[in-house]
């Protein structure tokens, strides 16, 4: 997953476009796409900042921790019902890259009563045993 650009760049950026250089020439001087440049300046003169966005989920991130803390066998689709719950919106990819930010993983469990794999007999009978010459 791609990481998001530092503040510090998009200030770069911001700053070159506003003291007179085109968008398209601040990207190419900080080789980023011009897409990105373009989208940065507009972020900046509609809001007046340009920081990177944040989850929705980054404001409850206590009340997560602290369910899969004292829960952690719980799965995606069980710790996205639960803040449902509690009135919290999310997704589960969401909450997967929640908990990949928080370096939260999940193990799987052993399994436990699997089925044994089929085995094979012995194998066909000896030429005698089958024509009955024993």
């Amino acid at each position: 997953m791609p990481r998001a650009y530092s503040a510090d760049i998009r200030g770069r950026v911001i700053a070159r476009v506003e003291s007179g250089a085109s968008r398209r020439e601040a990207a190419e001087h900080f080789e980023i796409s011009a897409s990105t440049a373009i989208k940065w300046v507009k972020c900046f003169r509609d809001t007046g900042s340009c920081a990177a966005s944040t989850s929705p989920l980054e404001e409850h991130a206590d009340c997560l921790l602290t369910l899969v803390a004292d829960q952690p066998d719980l799965t995606l689709d069980e710790v996205v019902s639960a803040m449902h719950k509690r009135g919290i919106a999310g997704s589960r990819s969401a909450v997967w890259r929640f908990f990949q930010r928080h370096k939260v993983t999940f193990k799987k469990k052993p399994a436990g009563g699997r089925a044994e794999a089929s085995r094979r007999g012995s194998g066909t009978p000896a030429l005698d045993t089958r024509a009955g010459y024993a």
